[in-house]
């Protein structure tokens, strides 16, 4: 799978006409050429240059950078102490094992991250950071679907065992029904709001993804819920999902947030709350 100079650009932040004058007067990037002589770049050129840019980034030129062997650049990335830029050679270092399918690796990096910095730390600056560059990916098409499912998977896996260890709550309300309709299947973002829920110690009923608005509609005719609650982040064009907001809001108060809020071309009632970040929806958990 090769990548162009654009892709490049648009992952590592470097303009094309900068990554053409290092490859011209460096060595650590030698791209492929079509029969057309269009550059194109392997996957190991794009590990390499995201280890270049981290480390020119934060103060090494890159006459040094060029001097050094691979394993010493990453060793250079791994050594700088700031936070932000070890948050940023891991995500690099998961997409690199993402790409590549070395999935015991990406747990790894996962395992020592959690096991250090806890859930939350690890869900708000490595994986945020990770899934917005492989959604750029994503965009590219330089991605397959399996990789996509991997890597979610192992995530999901992560966060269902950090509310597992939490304790079970005896409070009774606020009650909150957690749900994604129906054709919607992305339920990271859902996950991680019933983690910070169940951390707080409210009561949460989670009906998990893609539920169809006639078994949404049971639950809440026999619990009653405070509030229900979902995460959008992909829009079908098998669901209204005005017409499914419609349904539910004269039922109970409505909480959602996810990408797609940024999509909605209509007005909502005062019955539903629209939360466009996280630390809006942060913020809102810490009032109930």
């Amino acid at each position: 799978m090769g990548f162009t100079i654009k892709e490049l650009e648009t992952l590592s932040g470097i303009k094309a006409h900068t990554i053409r004058i290092w490859e011209q007067r460096y060595k650590f990037l030698k791209p492929s050429r079509t029969p057309t002589n269009i550059r194109t770049y392997s996957n190991d050129e794009l590990k390499t240059l995201l280890t270049v840019a981290l480390l020119n980034r934060y103060g090494y030129k890159i006459s040094r950078i060029d001097q050094m062997p691979s394993e010493q650049r990453n060793l250079e990335a791994l050594n700088l102490s700031i936070g932000d830029v070890q948050t940023e050679h891991l995500t690099n270092e998961l997409i690199g094992c993402m790409i590549e399918l070395r999935i015991n690796q990406f747990e790894q990096i996962l395992e020592t991250h959690l096991h250090k910095n806890g859930l939350f730390h690890t869900i708000t600056t490595l994986i945020f950071q990770f899934l917005e560059r492989t959604g750029i990916l994503w965009q590219t098409g330089r991605i397959n679907a399996a990789h996509e499912h991997i890597v979610s998977n192992i995530i999901r896996q992560k966060i269902v065992a950090a509310i597992d260890k939490l304790p079970s709550t005896s409070k009774k309300d606020p009650l909150l029904l957690l749900l994604l309709p129906e054709y919607e299947f992305h339920e990271l973002g859902l996950l991680f709001v019933y983690y910070l829920l169940k951390q707080k110690g409210l009561p949460v009923i989670y009906l998990g993804a893609n539920v169809p608005l006639k078994d949404v509609s049971y639950v809440v005719k026999n619990k009653e819920p405070d509030y229900i609650y979902m995460h959008l982040t992909s829009s079908s064009t098998k669901l209204n999902i005005y017409k499914f907001i419609s349904a539910l809001q004269a039922q109970s108060k409505l909480l959602i947030s996810g990408s797609v809020t940024e999509t909605f071309s209509k007005k909502t009632s005062s019955h539903v709350r629209v939360l466009k970040s996280f630390s809006e929806v942060h913020s809102y958990i810490s009032t109930l």
